[in-house]
């Protein structure tokens, strides 16, 4: 039987993708006690990508899709590190950077795309969270957005 998490992704029609697999020396979540922390998640999966500078060769908009495919990233990562337990998730921050040129002013915009997700998911209670979203140079792979998370387990 489906979880509460796994059948709203359903009535949503969202497919998480595989959990990605670190691109270098570090492990992709770590759980302490009662908090998972997810490492920042890019916006790059094995099928698709949102790559580029947002407010130069990327739209806001484009900006924000990528935002919303790390904050899917993320979950496929909480899954891996919880499974059946994703329904006692409670999202407790993110972390957002954006790869944008240095007079970008709208990262916050940008990262709605991760935090919106995870409220439409999670419900406004479990899903609302604190968070930073900063612009920065470039990120890896040439990703247009980053974002880490970190959630308690209730």
């Amino acid at each position: 039987m489906a979880g509460r998490i796994e059948s709203r992704l359903q009535e949503l029609g969202i497919t998480l993708p595989d959990a990605p697999v670190p691109s270098a020396n570090y492990v992709p979540f770590r759980r302490s006690g009662n908090q998972v922390f997810i490492a920042g998640q890019v916006s790059i999966t094995p099928d698709q990508g949102v790559i580029g500078k947002v407010g130069g060769d990327l739209s806001v908009d484009k900006g924000y899709e990528a935002a919303r495919l790390c904050g899917l990233n993320i979950l496929a990562q909480l899954r891996a590190a919880v499974g059946n337990d994703i329904d006692h998730a409670k999202a407790i921050k993110l972390g957002g950077f954006v790869n944008a040129p240095a007079d970008f002013t709208g990262p916050p915009g940008i990262i709605n795309g991760a935090s919106d997700l995870l409220v439409q998911i999670f419900g406004e209670e479990a899903g609302k969270h604190s968070r930073f979203a900063v612009a920065v140079a470039s990120l890896p792979g040439g990703a247009a957005v980053e974002v880490d998370a970190i959630f308690e387990i209730e």
